[in-house]
This record gives C-alpha cells, structure tokens and sequence, in this order.
C-alpha cells in the first residue's frame, strides 16, 4: 500500500504525548509526498477514538503516555476488526517494552530519533504487510528476544510447513512485505496474504515478528527446513 494501489497515500496516526513529537513526525512523514497523517493522539483513549474514526494505515504508538499506555493501547487496538498495522516508537532505556509490545502484537519496533528516510520507509512496509525493526534494536535486542535455539516443538512446527509455506516464512522472517514476497515467488498480494496467516496459524504466532523470531531460532540450531 505504497500509496495504495489507487494511488493514496499511507493514511496514518501518531500517538505520543509529546505533542512536539507529534508534529516533527507529521512534517517528516507528510515531506515525503507519499504519507498522510489522519490524526494524532495524546494517549491510548485517543488513538483507538482516532482509529475508530477514520480509516488508517498504520499506527506509530509510543509506550509510555498518561492515561492509557501504549501497550494496552497496542492490546485493544489488535483486537478491532480490520486493524492498522502497528509499530512501536521507543528508545533505548525502554528496551523492556520491546518484548511485551512483541506479545501484544506490534509489527514493528522504532526508535524516535531513526534516520527520516528509514522512517518513511518503515510506513510503507507496514502498509504493505511487512515487519520493521530498527537496526538498533535489532543489534541490541533480537538475541535476548530470541533465546539461544529452537525448541524441538518449533522445530517441528516449522518442518510441517509446505514447501511453499517454507518459502513465506524465510521471506517474512527477512522483514520483506507481502507485496515484495508475491514479487519473488510469482504471487499475488492476496495469495500472499493467505499464505501468512496460514503461517501464523501453524506456528501459533500471533503476529509476523513472532514468526519471524521462531524462523530465526530454527535456523540457529542448523534446520535449513
């Protein structure tokens, strides 16, 4: 949905009590021609009044805001039909977030002060289908949140795969977005989108990181599937 295909832009919500936050983030996004911020919210009340209010793309959600948080925010937000992706926003003294944001269905994780362009970038995997982590987090977090291997339940999860479903997962697990993979394997965005969450559903994960991560600790223990 890079502007989507009738050639919208990546309708967002930003939800940060900063409010000069917000609206560095809105110029940022909005330069690039290709973004449009729908509204922004001062707290997880506003940012599910906001989603419910107008169609979005993609929710950026900081964690800590007053009232209710961006966790609880990112909780209740997943549960509504037909939900944004979301993405959390955070920076590294609040590294312990990152693994609850990640079970409570986040699709992405960045740091408030990310270069623009991998911002901008970020949006639009997001609206495509895709999982984004910022490098730093990733360099810094991913081993802890990954654990040392794969279990043999995972293991096994993952060999019962089709062959095709393998290739999905290997594609998701390097973050590429559902358009990207139908790219790659000559398949439509919707087959794609099928195939994830058939993917999802077999590895019980509940989101793209998570079996992204699962992906990850298979590997680590020499399954090449």
């Amino acid at each position: 949905m890079q502007a989507d295909d009738r050639g919208e832009p990546v309708r967002v919500v930003l939800a940060d009590d900063e409010s000069m936050l917000r609206r560095g983030l809105r110029l940022l996004l909005e330069s690039s021609g290709t973004i449009r911020v729908v509204a922004e919210a001062g707290d997880g009340n506003e940012l599910l009044a906001a989603v419910r209010s107008h169609r979005v793309d993609v929710a950026l959600i900081d964690v800590q805001m007053p009232g209710k948080d961006g966790l609880s925010a990112l909780r209740d937000l997943v549960a509504l039909p037909d939900p944004p992706a979301a993405a959390v926003l955070t920076t590294f003294d609040l590294d312990d977030y990152v693994s609850d944001a990640l079970r409570h269905g986040a699709s992405g994780f960045l740091l408030k002060d990310a270069d623009p362009a991998m911002l901008v970038r970020a949006v639009h995997d997001l609206a495509a289908g895709g999982a984004v982590l910022d490098p730093r987090i990733t360099a810094r977090l991913l081993p802890r949140l990954r654990g040392t291997t794969g279990n043999s339940r995972e293991i096994q999860l993952v060999r019962g795969l089709s062959a095709r479903e393998r290739q999905v997962l290997e594609l998701l697990a390097d973050g590429r977005s559902n358009a990207d993979i139908g790219l790659r394997l000559g398949l439509t965005e919707a087959t794609v989108k099928s195939y994830v969450s058939t993917v999802l559903s077999k590895l019980g994960a509940q989101n793209r990181v998570q079996a992204a991560l699962i992906a990850q600790r298979v590997a680590d223990v020499g399954n090449h599937w």
